[in-house]
């Protein structure tokens, strides 16, 4: 069954450019220019993914996560916006939103994102996955530091699947991860796959959480 998906943005040029796009990657179920619509639309539609826009009139992206997020529990936000700024990514992160990726993505890994999104991952940019480590790393309770040699983990993974961890904790893609590694895309899902295996984690938002823990990134 076709992802179903609710665009967020305040031009509609933007939002025709992004429904190309994604073609029939998806099926888009409604649209809208700004908070008040967008929380009305998403009601109603109850979509499997919201694309949604940062800065929006009405109180921005963050005022409809915050309003519909413990309503709709079942439904997955991804920011998609202009802006790369810290404080943007951080707030709708902390508001909710399961990733953040900026209007430069190209239309093949959007539709990548959308779908991993859907299916319960997280998805970043790779320059904006650092912003949100660092600011749930400085907001977390004071502990003992991890020593990352003595989780037993760790001593699994090969050093291939070391590098593969370290990139898919940090939010690149498999194609990005294969074209830094040199590897095909079904190698470096393999790697994937023997990583989560290894380390017993289900996905990668347990990933990361797992890397920052043991000071990997």
């Amino acid at each position: 069954m076709s992802t179903r998906v609710f665009l967020v943005d305040d031009h509609a040029m933007v939002r025709a450019g992004v429904r190309s796009e994604l073609g029939d990657s998806v099926t888009v179920v409604g649209e809208a220019a700004d908070a008040d619509a967008a929380i009305a639309g998403i009601r109603a539609a109850r979509p499997d993914v919201v694309l949604l826009d940062v800065h929006l009139p009405g109180g921005g992206g963050r005022t409809v996560l915050e309003t519909l997020r413990a309503e709709l529990p079942e439904v997955r936000w991804l920011a998609l916006s202009v802006s790369d700024a810290a404080e943007d990514v951080i707030a709708v992160i902390r508001a909710g939103a399961r990733g953040y990726v900026t209007k430069t993505i190209s239309g093949p890994d959007l539709r990548s994102a959308v779908q991993r999104v859907a299916e319960g991952d997280v998805v970043f940019s790779p320059r904006l996955a650092g912003f949100v480590l660092d600011a749930f790393a400085a907001s977390a309770p004071s502990a003992p530091a991890a020593d990352p040699a003595t989780d037993p983990g760790l001593d699994l993974l090969s050093a291939r699947e070391r590098e593969v961890m370290q990139l898919l904790a940090r939010g690149y893609t498999y194609r990005e991860i294969g074209s830094r590694l040199f590897i095909s895309v079904k190698t470096v899902e393999s790697h994937a796959s023997n990583v989560l295996r290894k380390l017993q984690l289900s996905n990668r938002n347990e990933l990361t959480r797992w890397a920052a823990t043991n000071r990997l990134l």
